[in-house]
C-alpha cells in the first residue's frame, strides 16, 4: 500500500526518475550530456535513499536498476513469439546480384534497399508495454532463450521508460556489445592481475551477459543498437521508417548521419556502402564483421516470407576473413553420421579471428586436388565466415623438396569399408551405416541436438562414452539407461590431435542431469522428434511440414510416394528419402522403442479446425491485409479446413490477394489460370 507514503515522496520519486531516465539518455545515446557525472551521482543516490525507505515506490525499471544488484542462480527458458532467425551470408558482389536478382524475380519492379553495419555481438530481443521494458530474451537456439532482464537493465543504453507515440506493444531486436576501449581496458586490468585474458570484445560480451550478479553486469558497460522491430498493427512502413520512429521512442539505433544506415536502390549503391565500412571499420569504437542489406518495404518481407534458418528479404555481407600461415603436420579422415568423409588437416597450432586454431577442413578429395595440398606444406588458413577454419592456399615456394601428392584413401578409416563416390557428388561416403561406429555415433549426436530433441546433460562425448560401453547402440537405447548403470561410468575422452587421452566418469549431479533430459525428451513436439530420426534429407523445415499435413508417425511411415510429393516443399528426392527410411526394419524397430518410451509421435494441438468448408482447396496469401495479419489469415486457413501453400503452382486453388501484392505472383497466377480473390471475397466465402 502507498497511501501512507508522504505525498513529497512520492513527487520526487517520480521527479528524479523521470529526471534520471532523461540524463541518461542524452549521456549514452545523443552523447550530448547536459549535466556533470557528480550531479548524476547526486541525484541516483537520493532516489536509491528514497526507494529504501519506501519500497513500494521501487519500480522494476527504476534508474537504480543500472547498477546492478539482482542475483540469479538459473535464467529462466522463454519461448520466443516470433523466432529469431540468423541471416545468409555473402562473401562478393557476385552473391548480393544473386540474391537482388532472385528478390527481383519474385516480387518485380524496382526495390529499395536498405543497409547496415553488422555489429559483432550477441543477439537479443526486448519486449515492451505500454511504454515500459517488460523482458530481455537471448536468441538461444532461435525458438526458445533465456530471460536476462535483470542484466539488460544495467545496459544503459537501453531505455526502461520510452518517450511519448510507441506502439501500446512491441518487440525490438539488435546486437549488445563489448565497446573497444571497454574491452582493452578489461584485458588491461586481468593484465595487471595476472589474470589470463579475454580472447575478443563478442565472447565477452557473450559470457557477461549470462553473469548471475547484475552487479558485476553493470561494471562491464555493455552498449547495444538496435535494428528490428516487430509486432502487431506497427505505424511504419518500411524498415528505414521504423528505424526513425525506433530513436524518437529513445532507442539506440544506426545512424543515417554516421552512416551506419543508408538507402539505395542499386547493387552499385549497395557496393559503395560495403567498400567503405570494410576501409573503415576498424576506425569504430565497437567491432563489425560485415554489412547486412534488408529490403526496405515491409509489405514486400511479407511477400517473400522466411525459409527456416533465415528472411528471404535479407542478407549478410560478411568481411574477408583474416587469412595466417602455418604448417600441415598431417591429413587424417572424418566420418559423418551420413557416412560422408572429411578430410582434415592437422595444423601447427595457430592464433586465428580469436581463438587457436590447430584442425582445418580440407572438404573433399576435389579440393585438395585443385590446391595440391600435401603434408608438411605451408598452408594459408582462414575461418569461413570467422567460424569455421579452412586452408584456402599452398606456399608451393616453401614445399620440401621431396614431397610428394597427397593420395586420398580409398577404404573408410573407421570400419575400412570401400569407399564409394556418388555420380555429381563431390564427397566419398563410407556405405556401411549400420555397422560404421562414427555414423551409428553420429546419428544418436543428430538426435539429443539443440535442435532436434536438445536432451541437456548429453553430449558427444558421453554419447561416445556410452557406445564405446556397449549401453547404446540406437538413439532409442538412450531411454533404457538406468541410474545404476551410469553411476561411476567412466570412459575415456580425448584430443584427436595430441593424442592425449583421459579418463572421465559419470557422478550423482551429471547422472540426475543425464536422466532428468532424457525425461524432459519425452515432451519434445512431434515436428522436432521427426527431425530427430535423422532421416536424409528431411531438415527442420520439411519435418515441420510433413508433420503439420501427416499428423503422426503412423501416416507418415505408410504414406504413398504421391501422398508424400504433394506435400509443400516436398520433392521427389525426399519423398523416396522417407519411404526408404520407413522400408528399413531396423528403422522401424527405433520408432517402435520410441514411441513405447513416451516419444511424442503425433502432432498435439495445433490450429483448431472450426469447419470444413475449404476442405481440399489450397491457397497462396499475398500481399498486406486489413481484417488479419499474415500469420492469423494462414491460421483461419487452416481453421476452416483448407491448406496454405507457400508457391503458385497448377495445384493452387486460390491465391489470396491483400494489398500491394507482388507483381509477379500476381502475373503467375493469371499465366496459370489460379483464381486471385480479394479479403473481402475470402471472407464470404468462410462465412
Amino acid at each position: 500500500m502507498t497511501s501512507n507514503i508522504p505525498t513529497e515522496a512520492k513527487e520526487k520519486v517520480s521527479f528524479l526518475t523521470a529526471a534520471l531516465h532523461r540524463h541518461n539518455y542524452l549521456y549514452y545515446v545523443e552523447n550530448k550530456p547536459e549535466i556533470s557525472d557528480t550531479e548524476f551521482d547526486v541525484m541516483l543516490k537520493e532516489l536509491e535513499a528514497l526507494e529504501l525507505q519506501f519500497p513500494e515506490l521501487a519500480d522494476p525499471n527504476s534508474p537504480t536498476k543500472r547498477v546492478g544488484g539482482d542475483i540469479t542462480d538459473k535464467f529462466e527458458k522463454v519461448t520466443h513469439i516470433y523466432p529469431m532467425l540468423s541471416l545468409s551470408n555473402s562473401y562478393s558482389r557476385e552473391d548480393v546480384t544473386e540474391w537482388a536478382e532472385r528478390i527481383a524475380k519474385s516480387v518485380g519492379g524496382e526495390i529499395e534497399y536498405v543497409m547496415e553495419l553488422k555489429y559483432d555481438g550477441v543477439a537479443i530481443s526486448l519486449i515492451y508495454e505500454n511504454g515500459k521494458f517488460v523482458r530481455g530474451i537471448t536468441r538461444g537456439d532461435g525458438t526458445v532463450g533465456e530471460d536476462v532482464s535483470a542484466n539488460i537493465r544495467t545496459i544503459r543504453s537501453i531505455p526502461l521508460h520510452l518517450k511519448a507515440n510507441h506502439p501500446d506493444k512491441f518487440e525490438i531486436r539488435g546486437e549488445i556489445f563489448l565497446p573497444r576501449a571497454v574491452f582493452l581496458a578489461l584485458n588491461k586490468e586481468r593484465e595487471l592481475a595476472g589474470e589470463e585474458l579475454y580472447a575478443n570484445p563478442r565472447n565477452t560480451a557473450a559470457g557477461t551477459l549470462k553473469q548471475q550478479d547484475s552487479k558485476e553486469v553493470a561494471k562491464r558497460k555493455l552498449d547495444c543498437y538496435l535494428y528490428y522491430v516487430l509486432g502487431e498493427n506497427l505505424p511504419a512502413r518500411s524498415h528505414f521508417e521504423s528505424m526513425e520512429m525506433a530513436a524518437s521512442w529513445g532507442f539506440k539505433v544506426p545512424s543515417a548521419a554516421m552512416r551506419y544506415i543508408e538507402k539505395t536502390n542499386s547493387i552499385d549503391g549497395i557496393m559503395a556502402f560495403i567498400a567503405f565500412w570494410d576501409k573503415q571499420r576498424h576506425a569504430l569504437p565497437f567491432d563489425i564483421d560485415g554489412v547486412v542489406i534488408k529490403v526496405n518495404s515491409f509489405a514486400l518481407w511479407d511477400e517473400l516470407g522466411m525459409t527456416a534458418k533465415s528472411p528471404r528479404w535479407a542478407i549478410a555481407y560478411k568481411f574477408k576473413a583474416e587469412t595466417v600461415k602455418t604448417k600441415l603436420l598431417k591429413i587424417t579422415y572424418q566420418v559423418g553420421r551420413t557416412g560422408a568423409i572429411t578430410p582434415v588437416a592437422n595444423l601447427e597450432p595457430i592464433f586465428l579471428a580469436g581463438t587457436t586454431v590447430k584442425r582445418a577442413s580440407l572438404h573433399n578429395a576435389d579440393q585438395i586436388e585443385k590446391l595440391d595440398i600435401r603434408e608438411n606444406d605451408v598452408v594459408l588458413v582462414e575461418k569461413g565466415g570467422e567460424i569455421i577454419p579452412k586452408v584456402v592456399g599452398v606456399e608451393v615456394s616453401q614445399r620440401e623438396i621431396f614431397s610428394t601428392p597427397h593420395v586420398y584413401i580409398q577404404n573408410c578409416p573407421e570400419c575400412n569399408t570401400p569407399l564409394i563416390r556418388k555420380e555429381g557428388e563431390a564427397q566419398h561416403y563410407c556405405p556401411n551405416e549400420d555397422g560404421c561406429p562414427p555414423q551409428i555415433k553420429g546419428r544418436i549426436e543428430h538426435f539429443i541436438s539443440r535442435k532436434a530433441m536438445n536432451i541437456e546433460g548429453l553430449g558427444s562425448e558421453t554419447v561416445a562414452g556410452l557406445f564405446d560401453k556397449k549401453l547404446i547402440s540406437k538413439s532409442a537405447d538412450l531411454f533404457k539407461l538406468t541410474y545404476d548403470q551410469l553411476i561411476g561410468l567412466e570412459f575415456n575422452v580425448g584430443d584427436e590431435l595430441s593424442g592425449e587421452i583421459k579418463k572421465r566418469s559419470l557422478q550423482e549431479k551429471s547422472v540426475r542431469n543425464l536422466l532428468a533430459g532424457l525425461e524432459a525428451a519425452k515432451q519434445v513436439p512431434f515436428e522436432r522428434v521427426l527431425f530427430a530420426l535423422g532421416i536424409r534429407f528431411v531438415g527442420e523445415t520439411v519435418a515441420k511440414k510433413v508433420a503439420k499435413a501427416l499428423k503422426s508417425i503412423d501416416a507418415i511411415s505408410n504414406a504413398s510416394f504421391d501422398t508424400l510429393r504433394e506435400i509443400d516443399e516436398v520433392g521427389d528426392k525426399i519423398a523416396q528419402s522417407i519411404i526408404d527410411y520407413f522400408s528399413k526394419e531396423e528403422n522401424r524397430t527405433i520408432v517402435r522403442e520410441l514411441q513405447e518410451a513416451g516419444i511424442q509421435m503425433e502432432m498435439i494441438g495445433g490450429v483448431e479446425t472450426t469447419s470444413d468448408t475449404l476442405k481440399g482447396q489450397t491457397f497462396v496469401v499475398s500481399g498486406v491485409f486489413q481484417h488479419f495479419s499474415r500469420d492469423s489469415i494462414k491460421e483461419s486457413i487452416e481453421s476452416h479446413g483448407g491448406k496454405v501453400s507457400g508457391s503458385i503452382s497448377s495445384k493452387t486453388s486460390y491465391v489470396l490477394a491483400g494489398d500491394e501484392m507482388g507483381p509477379s505472383k500476381r502475373k503467375k497466377a493469371e499465366d496459370l489460370g489460379v483464381k486471385i480473390i480479394s479479403e473481402s471475397e475470402y471472407l464470404q466465402m468462410i462465412q
